[in-house]
């Protein structure tokens, strides 16, 4: 898996139209904390239960065209759900997998706050909420 930073990650996809980006984020994390423009959202985990998605290698290939030769870019939260999910797609034979660090919001503060220290939002790429 290889790491890429949040502006990385956007040029990246700006350069690669066959690059999937998939947010691994929780459906309410998605919809009312907002995502990456152009994201779809697979969750790596939500809940109530916050159990692993069993179905998400299959739901991440589904999005692919059922290749897993095409690179798929993860973001979570933090960067850090995005790296389990990443080796799950990679024990299942994807080859170009990308964890975006720093996630979409960023590490917590000193006030145990997020989106002031890092990730795709602090970084000015364009995002929505629904």
């Amino acid at each position: 898996m290889k790491h890429l930073k949040p502006k990385e990650a956007a040029d990246f996809l700006a350069h690669d139209p066959t690059a999937v980006f998939v947010d691994c984020r929780s459906e309410m994390e998605f919809l009312f904390v907002g995502h990456p423009v152009g994201a779809m959202m697979i969750p790596w985990n939500d809940g109530p239960d916050w159990d692993i998605n069993p179905h998400f290698v299959g739901q991440v290939k589904k999005a692919c065209g059922h290749s897993t030769n095409r690179p798929v870019v993860l973001i979570c939260r933090s960067g850090n759900r995005s790296v389990d999910a990443g080796l799950a797609l990679e024990s299942a034979g994807f080859t170009k997998v990308y964890n975006v660090l720093e996630g979409f919001e960023g590490d917590l503060d000193e006030k145990h706050q997020r989106g002031n220290l890092g990730g795709w939002r602090k970084a000015g790429l364009p995002w929505e909420q629904v």
